[in-house]
Protein backbone atom coordinates (compact mmCIF):
# COMPACT_ATOMS: atom_id res chain seq x y z
CA UNK A 1 0.00 0.00 0.00
CA UNK A 2 1.03 3.56 -0.61
CA UNK A 3 0.29 6.54 1.13
CA UNK A 4 -2.47 8.18 -0.48
CA UNK A 5 -3.38 11.59 1.00
CA UNK A 6 -7.10 12.48 1.03
CA UNK A 7 -7.36 16.36 0.74
CA UNK A 8 -11.20 16.25 0.74
CA UNK A 9 -14.44 14.09 0.10
CA UNK A 10 -13.28 12.33 -3.35
CA UNK A 11 -10.09 14.26 -3.84
CA UNK A 12 -7.15 12.25 -3.56
CA UNK A 13 -3.00 13.49 -3.76
CA UNK A 14 -1.92 10.91 -6.30
CA UNK A 15 1.65 12.28 -7.23
CA UNK A 16 5.58 12.06 -6.22
CA UNK A 17 8.45 13.47 -4.32
CA UNK A 18 12.07 13.80 -5.48
CA UNK A 19 13.83 13.94 -2.36
CA UNK A 20 16.87 13.46 -3.90
CA UNK A 21 16.57 16.65 -7.11
CA UNK A 22 19.17 19.30 -6.69
CA UNK A 23 18.66 20.81 -9.86
CA UNK A 24 15.85 21.70 -11.34
CA UNK A 25 16.94 23.55 -14.99
CA UNK A 26 19.45 25.45 -13.32
CA UNK A 27 17.20 26.07 -10.09
CA UNK A 28 18.96 24.53 -7.42
CA UNK A 29 16.80 22.67 -5.06
CA UNK A 30 18.24 22.09 -2.06
CA UNK A 31 14.79 20.46 -0.42
CA UNK A 32 13.93 18.84 -3.44
CA UNK A 33 11.14 18.53 -5.68
CA UNK A 34 7.39 17.40 -5.76
CA UNK A 35 5.58 17.00 -8.78
CA UNK A 36 1.86 17.03 -7.35
CA UNK A 37 -1.18 14.95 -9.36
CA UNK A 38 -4.42 15.15 -8.00
CA UNK A 39 -7.16 12.48 -8.91
CA UNK A 40 -10.97 13.57 -8.23
CA UNK A 41 -13.24 10.29 -8.33
CA UNK A 42 -16.95 11.95 -8.63
CA UNK A 43 -19.83 10.34 -11.38
CA UNK A 44 -17.18 11.06 -13.99
CA UNK A 45 -13.56 10.69 -12.60
CA UNK A 46 -10.18 12.93 -13.47
CA UNK A 47 -6.69 13.57 -13.03
CA UNK A 48 -5.63 16.86 -12.41
CA UNK A 49 -1.99 17.19 -13.63
CA UNK A 50 0.48 14.08 -13.61
CA UNK A 51 4.60 14.04 -12.96
CA UNK A 52 7.51 13.62 -14.38
CA UNK A 53 8.68 10.81 -16.82
CA UNK A 54 11.06 8.50 -14.29
CA UNK A 55 8.05 8.54 -11.45
CA UNK A 56 4.82 7.49 -14.04
CA UNK A 57 4.72 4.34 -12.47
CA UNK A 58 4.92 5.23 -8.74
CA UNK A 59 1.59 7.51 -10.23
CA UNK A 60 -0.45 4.61 -11.60
CA UNK A 61 -0.21 2.79 -8.62
CA UNK A 62 -1.42 5.30 -6.69
CA UNK A 63 -4.28 5.84 -9.05
CA UNK A 64 -4.86 2.25 -8.85
CA UNK A 65 -5.40 1.58 -5.27
CA UNK A 66 -8.46 4.17 -5.71
CA UNK A 67 -9.80 3.18 -9.31
CA UNK A 68 -9.17 1.52 -12.30
CA UNK A 69 -6.98 3.99 -14.46
CA UNK A 70 -8.95 3.07 -17.12
CA UNK A 71 -12.24 4.43 -15.75
CA UNK A 72 -10.50 8.13 -15.51
CA UNK A 73 -12.75 10.21 -18.06
CA UNK A 74 -10.62 13.16 -18.02
CA UNK A 75 -7.04 13.99 -17.78
CA UNK A 76 -6.49 18.00 -17.11
CA UNK A 77 -2.92 19.43 -18.54
CA UNK A 78 -2.60 22.62 -16.69
CA UNK A 79 0.62 23.01 -17.83
CA UNK A 80 2.74 20.77 -20.72
CA UNK A 81 6.14 21.41 -19.01
CA UNK A 82 7.24 17.69 -18.69
CA UNK A 83 7.47 17.94 -14.81
CA UNK A 84 3.95 18.41 -15.21
CA UNK A 85 2.78 16.24 -18.04
CA UNK A 86 5.89 13.83 -18.91
CA UNK A 87 4.06 10.55 -17.85
CA UNK A 88 1.30 11.31 -19.82
CA UNK A 89 2.27 8.71 -22.97
CA UNK A 90 2.36 5.88 -20.24
CA UNK A 91 -1.09 6.91 -18.41
CA UNK A 92 -2.66 7.57 -21.62
CA UNK A 93 -1.69 3.64 -22.14
CA UNK A 94 -3.69 2.89 -19.20
CA UNK A 95 -6.78 5.12 -19.43
CA UNK A 96 -7.21 4.72 -23.40
CA UNK A 97 -10.32 6.35 -23.07
CA UNK A 98 -9.78 9.81 -21.44
CA UNK A 99 -10.19 13.21 -22.83
CA UNK A 100 -7.54 15.54 -22.63
CA UNK A 101 -8.21 18.39 -21.30
CA UNK A 102 -6.15 21.65 -21.89
CA UNK A 103 -5.94 25.12 -23.66
CA UNK A 104 -5.20 25.29 -27.49
CA UNK A 105 -1.56 26.04 -26.43
CA UNK A 106 -1.10 23.15 -24.35
CA UNK A 107 -2.52 21.00 -27.49
CA UNK A 108 0.02 22.33 -29.68
CA UNK A 109 2.76 22.19 -27.14
CA UNK A 110 1.67 18.17 -26.56
CA UNK A 111 2.12 17.31 -30.09
CA UNK A 112 4.95 19.01 -30.07
CA UNK A 113 6.45 16.92 -26.93
CA UNK A 114 4.87 13.87 -27.09
CA UNK A 115 3.81 13.20 -31.37
CA UNK A 116 0.63 11.68 -30.12
CA UNK A 117 -2.91 12.56 -30.86
CA UNK A 118 -4.71 12.49 -28.45
CA UNK A 119 -9.08 12.29 -27.72
CA UNK A 120 -8.36 16.23 -26.66
CA UNK A 121 -10.75 18.56 -25.36
CA UNK A 122 -9.42 22.22 -25.67
CA UNK A 123 -11.16 24.90 -22.96
CA UNK A 124 -11.29 28.31 -22.63
CA UNK A 125 -11.93 30.71 -19.58
CA UNK A 126 -15.61 30.13 -18.60
CA UNK A 127 -16.00 27.31 -19.76
CA UNK A 128 -17.31 23.74 -17.59
CA UNK A 129 -17.21 20.43 -17.18
CA UNK A 130 -19.32 18.26 -14.85
CA UNK A 131 -18.09 15.49 -12.99
CA UNK A 132 -21.31 15.20 -11.06
CA UNK A 133 -21.45 16.60 -7.57
CA UNK A 134 -18.39 18.81 -8.48
CA UNK A 135 -17.87 20.70 -11.22
CA UNK A 136 -14.65 21.94 -13.57
CA UNK A 137 -13.80 25.32 -14.10
CA UNK A 138 -10.74 26.52 -15.92
CA UNK A 139 -9.00 29.62 -15.30
CA UNK A 140 -6.22 30.58 -17.73
CA UNK A 141 -3.15 32.19 -16.50
CA UNK A 142 -1.67 32.55 -20.05
CA UNK A 143 2.73 32.62 -19.38
CA UNK A 144 2.64 32.00 -15.93
CA UNK A 145 4.64 31.10 -17.11
CA UNK A 146 4.23 29.16 -20.35
CA UNK A 147 1.23 30.27 -22.91
CA UNK A 148 -0.66 27.27 -21.93
CA UNK A 149 -0.69 27.46 -18.33
CA UNK A 150 -4.20 27.51 -16.85
CA UNK A 151 -5.59 26.44 -13.54
CA UNK A 152 -8.26 24.42 -12.61
CA UNK A 153 -11.03 25.17 -10.06
CA UNK A 154 -13.30 22.41 -8.32
CA UNK A 155 -16.13 23.76 -7.32
CA UNK A 156 -17.98 21.96 -5.35
CA UNK A 157 -15.18 21.43 -2.82
CA UNK A 158 -13.95 25.05 -3.97
CA UNK A 159 -10.37 23.93 -4.22
CA UNK A 160 -7.85 25.80 -7.07
CA UNK A 161 -5.40 23.11 -8.90
CA UNK A 162 -3.13 26.14 -9.41
CA UNK A 163 -0.21 24.20 -11.25
CA UNK A 164 3.21 26.00 -10.78
CA UNK A 165 1.49 29.74 -9.18
CA UNK A 166 1.69 29.63 -5.28
CA UNK A 167 4.38 26.67 -5.63
CA UNK A 168 7.55 25.85 -3.72
CA UNK A 169 10.20 23.45 -4.26
CA UNK A 170 10.17 21.69 -0.86
CA UNK A 171 10.24 17.78 0.23
CA UNK A 172 8.44 16.74 2.97
CA UNK A 173 6.47 13.95 4.13
CA UNK A 174 3.33 16.04 5.23
CA UNK A 175 1.28 17.90 2.63
CA UNK A 176 -0.73 20.84 4.13
CA UNK A 177 0.96 23.75 5.17
CA UNK A 178 -0.09 23.87 8.58
CA UNK A 179 1.34 20.33 9.63
CA UNK A 180 4.82 22.15 8.38
CA UNK A 181 7.26 24.84 9.73
CA UNK A 182 5.52 28.22 7.47
CA UNK A 183 8.86 30.21 7.85
CA UNK A 184 10.28 27.43 5.37
CA UNK A 185 7.60 27.58 3.10
CA UNK A 186 7.53 30.71 3.08
CA UNK A 187 10.72 30.95 2.14
CA UNK A 188 10.76 28.49 -0.81
CA UNK A 189 8.00 30.27 -2.12
CA UNK A 190 9.28 33.06 -2.24
CA UNK A 191 12.62 31.61 -4.12
CA UNK A 192 10.14 30.32 -6.42
CA UNK A 193 8.41 33.12 -7.31
CA UNK A 194 11.67 34.84 -8.02
CA UNK A 195 13.07 32.64 -10.01
CA UNK A 196 10.54 31.04 -12.16
CA UNK A 197 7.47 33.34 -12.03
CA UNK A 198 8.94 37.24 -11.37
CA UNK A 199 9.55 38.26 -14.99
CA UNK A 200 5.63 38.04 -15.16
CA UNK A 201 4.96 40.09 -11.86
CA UNK A 202 2.47 42.47 -13.92
CA UNK A 203 0.01 39.39 -15.10
CA UNK A 204 0.05 38.17 -11.33
CA UNK A 205 -2.37 41.27 -10.59
CA UNK A 206 -4.59 39.80 -13.83
CA UNK A 207 -4.30 35.86 -12.19
CA UNK A 208 -5.15 37.35 -8.46
CA UNK A 209 -8.19 39.04 -9.45
CA UNK A 210 -9.42 35.88 -11.27
CA UNK A 211 -8.75 33.69 -8.26
CA UNK A 212 -10.30 36.59 -5.65
CA UNK A 213 -13.77 36.22 -7.44
CA UNK A 214 -13.65 32.41 -6.45
CA UNK A 215 -14.32 30.59 -3.06
CA UNK A 216 -11.44 29.13 -2.17
CA UNK A 217 -11.24 26.52 0.85
CA UNK A 218 -7.32 24.86 -0.33
CA UNK A 219 -4.80 26.15 -3.00
CA UNK A 220 -3.27 22.89 -4.67
CA UNK A 221 -0.39 23.83 -6.77
CA UNK A 222 1.79 21.28 -8.27
CA UNK A 223 4.81 21.62 -6.41
CA UNK A 224 5.30 21.67 -3.13
CA UNK A 225 2.63 22.15 -0.01
CA UNK A 226 -1.16 22.46 -0.20
CA UNK A 227 -2.03 25.86 1.00
CA UNK A 228 -5.37 25.51 2.98
CA UNK A 229 -4.90 27.66 6.81
CA UNK A 230 -2.41 30.18 5.31
CA UNK A 231 -4.30 30.73 1.75
CA UNK A 232 -4.96 35.21 2.82
CA UNK A 233 -0.90 34.50 3.66
CA UNK A 234 0.44 33.51 0.49
CA UNK A 235 -2.14 35.54 -1.46
CA UNK A 236 -0.64 38.54 -0.24
CA UNK A 237 3.18 37.71 -0.61
CA UNK A 238 1.62 37.38 -4.56
CA UNK A 239 0.12 40.47 -4.43
CA UNK A 240 3.18 42.17 -2.66
CA UNK A 241 5.58 40.38 -5.36
CA UNK A 242 3.78 41.23 -8.49
CA UNK A 243 3.27 45.07 -7.25
CA UNK A 244 7.10 44.89 -7.55
CA UNK A 245 7.22 45.57 -3.62
CA UNK A 246 10.40 46.25 -1.93
CA UNK A 247 11.97 46.88 1.35
CA UNK A 248 15.11 49.12 2.64
CA UNK A 249 17.67 46.43 1.47
CA UNK A 250 20.90 46.00 -0.23
CA UNK A 251 22.20 43.03 -1.85
CA UNK A 252 25.81 43.21 -2.40
CA UNK A 253 26.91 40.49 -4.95
CA UNK A 254 30.29 40.33 -6.01
CA UNK A 255 33.48 38.25 -6.57
CA UNK A 256 37.23 38.84 -5.93
CA UNK A 257 40.62 37.44 -7.23
CA UNK A 258 43.57 38.93 -5.34
CA UNK A 259 41.16 40.38 -2.28
CA UNK A 260 40.75 43.65 -3.35
CA UNK A 261 37.19 43.85 -4.84
CA UNK A 262 36.14 41.69 -1.39
CA UNK A 263 37.89 44.45 0.89
CA UNK A 264 35.60 46.77 -1.47
CA UNK A 265 32.75 44.88 -0.98
CA UNK A 266 33.35 44.67 3.20
CA UNK A 267 33.92 48.53 3.68
CA UNK A 268 31.00 49.39 1.52
CA UNK A 269 28.84 46.87 3.66
CA UNK A 270 29.78 48.75 6.48
CA UNK A 271 28.46 51.85 5.13
CA UNK A 272 25.22 50.84 3.65
CA UNK A 273 24.45 49.45 7.21
CA UNK A 274 25.35 52.74 8.89
CA UNK A 275 22.69 54.04 6.44
CA UNK A 276 20.26 52.63 8.05
CA UNK A 277 19.53 49.97 5.59
CA UNK A 278 19.14 46.11 5.99
CA UNK A 279 22.31 44.94 3.71
CA UNK A 280 22.96 41.11 2.79
CA UNK A 281 26.81 40.03 1.48
CA UNK A 282 26.69 37.30 -1.01
CA UNK A 283 30.36 36.00 -2.35
CA UNK A 284 28.89 34.30 -5.69
CA UNK A 285 30.79 31.41 -5.65
CA UNK A 286 29.70 30.87 -2.07
CA UNK A 287 26.21 31.43 -3.34
CA UNK A 288 23.66 29.66 -6.51
CA UNK A 289 21.85 31.79 -8.49
CA UNK A 290 18.56 31.22 -7.46
CA UNK A 291 19.63 31.77 -4.01
CA UNK A 292 20.32 35.11 -5.11
CA UNK A 293 17.37 35.55 -6.32
CA UNK A 294 15.38 35.13 -3.24
CA UNK A 295 17.28 37.64 -1.56
CA UNK A 296 16.78 39.94 -4.61
CA UNK A 297 12.99 40.02 -4.50
CA UNK A 298 12.27 42.42 -2.34
CA UNK A 299 15.77 44.22 -2.26
CA UNK A 300 15.40 47.88 -3.77
CA UNK A 301 18.87 48.37 -4.22
CA UNK A 302 21.68 45.67 -5.40
CA UNK A 303 25.32 46.29 -6.03
CA UNK A 304 27.49 44.36 -8.01
CA UNK A 305 31.81 44.02 -7.83
CA UNK A 306 33.90 42.42 -9.93
CA UNK A 307 37.79 42.66 -10.18
CA UNK A 308 37.95 43.40 -14.05
CA UNK A 309 39.87 40.47 -16.21
CA UNK A 310 40.44 39.95 -19.37
CA UNK A 311 38.65 43.75 -19.70
CA UNK A 312 35.83 43.09 -18.25
CA UNK A 313 33.84 41.20 -15.47
CA UNK A 314 34.57 37.77 -13.95
CA UNK A 315 32.76 35.32 -16.06
CA UNK A 316 30.51 33.89 -13.18
CA UNK A 317 29.30 37.76 -12.73
CA UNK A 318 28.40 37.58 -16.75
CA UNK A 319 26.47 34.16 -16.03
CA UNK A 320 24.35 36.21 -13.07
CA UNK A 321 24.19 39.25 -15.01
CA UNK A 322 22.36 36.94 -17.98
CA UNK A 323 20.57 35.43 -15.27
CA UNK A 324 19.06 39.00 -14.26
CA UNK A 325 18.50 40.25 -17.37
CA UNK A 326 16.12 37.06 -18.08
CA UNK A 327 14.20 37.87 -14.95
CA UNK A 328 13.86 41.16 -15.39
CA UNK A 329 13.61 42.14 -11.39
CA UNK A 330 11.75 45.36 -10.93
CA UNK A 331 11.98 48.79 -8.22
CA UNK A 332 15.38 48.29 -7.83
CA UNK A 333 18.13 50.67 -8.01
CA UNK A 334 22.35 49.33 -9.07
CA UNK A 335 25.58 50.10 -8.57
CA UNK A 336 28.89 48.31 -9.58
CA UNK A 337 32.03 48.61 -7.76
CA UNK A 338 35.56 46.88 -8.24
CA UNK A 339 39.25 46.84 -8.75
CA UNK A 340 41.65 46.64 -11.57
CA UNK A 341 45.04 46.10 -12.42
CA UNK A 342 46.70 48.10 -15.42
CA UNK A 343 43.50 48.36 -17.42
CA UNK A 344 39.55 48.65 -16.53
CA UNK A 345 36.48 47.61 -18.01
CA UNK A 346 34.43 45.27 -15.40
CA UNK A 347 32.39 48.73 -15.05
CA UNK A 348 31.50 49.24 -18.43
CA UNK A 349 30.39 45.72 -18.76
CA UNK A 350 28.22 45.76 -15.52
CA UNK A 351 26.22 49.11 -16.30
CA UNK A 352 25.78 47.79 -20.13
CA UNK A 353 24.24 44.65 -18.17
CA UNK A 354 21.74 46.08 -16.05
CA UNK A 355 20.70 48.50 -18.61
CA UNK A 356 19.67 45.16 -20.59
CA UNK A 357 18.16 44.36 -16.63
CA UNK A 358 16.38 47.34 -16.61
CA UNK A 359 17.97 48.39 -13.55
CA UNK A 360 18.31 52.42 -12.55
CA UNK A 361 21.42 52.68 -12.58
CA UNK A 362 23.71 54.41 -10.07
CA UNK A 363 27.70 55.73 -10.81
CA UNK A 364 29.76 52.89 -9.30
CA UNK A 365 33.25 53.18 -8.08
CA UNK A 366 36.60 51.27 -9.17
CA UNK A 367 40.10 51.02 -7.47
CA UNK A 368 42.95 50.54 -8.65
CA UNK A 369 45.14 47.16 -6.98
CA UNK A 370 44.40 46.75 -3.44
CA UNK A 371 42.49 49.71 -1.45
CA UNK A 372 44.30 51.72 0.91
CA UNK A 373 43.46 53.63 3.72
CA UNK A 374 41.98 56.51 2.08
CA UNK A 375 40.20 54.37 -0.59
CA UNK A 376 39.06 51.53 2.24
CA UNK A 377 36.95 55.21 3.40
CA UNK A 378 36.15 55.85 0.17
CA UNK A 379 33.89 52.71 -0.03
CA UNK A 380 32.27 53.07 3.16
CA UNK A 381 30.78 56.71 1.88
CA UNK A 382 30.20 55.26 -1.00
CA UNK A 383 28.21 52.58 0.52
CA UNK A 384 26.35 54.96 3.21
CA UNK A 385 25.81 57.30 0.11
CA UNK A 386 23.78 54.28 -1.84
CA UNK A 387 22.00 53.90 0.83
CA UNK A 388 20.42 57.51 1.37
CA UNK A 389 19.29 56.40 -2.07
CA UNK A 390 17.51 53.09 -1.49
CA UNK A 391 15.33 54.98 0.81
CA UNK A 392 14.93 57.73 -1.27
CA UNK A 393 13.49 55.71 -3.47
CA UNK A 394 10.63 54.76 -1.67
Amino acid sequence: MMNNIKLAEGVYYVGAVDWNLRDFHGFTTPRGVTYNAYLVVDEKICLIDNVKAPFAEEMIERISQIIDPAKIDYVITNHVEPDHSGSLPKLMERAPHAKVVLTESGRVETLKHYQQEYDFQVVKEGDVISLGRNKLHFVPFPMLHWPDSMATYLDGEQILFSNDAFGQHICTAKRFDFENDLNEIMYEASKYYANILMPFGKLVDKALSKAAQLPIKMIAPSHGVIWQKHIADIIAQYDKWGKGYTADKVVIIYESLWGGTEQMARRILDGVAAGGVDVKLMRLSACTLSGVMQEVLEARGILFGSPTQNNGMMATMGALMTYFKGLRPTNKIAASFGTFGWGGGAQQAFEEQMKGARLTIEPGLTLKWLPDQVERDKCFTFGLEFAKKVLAAK
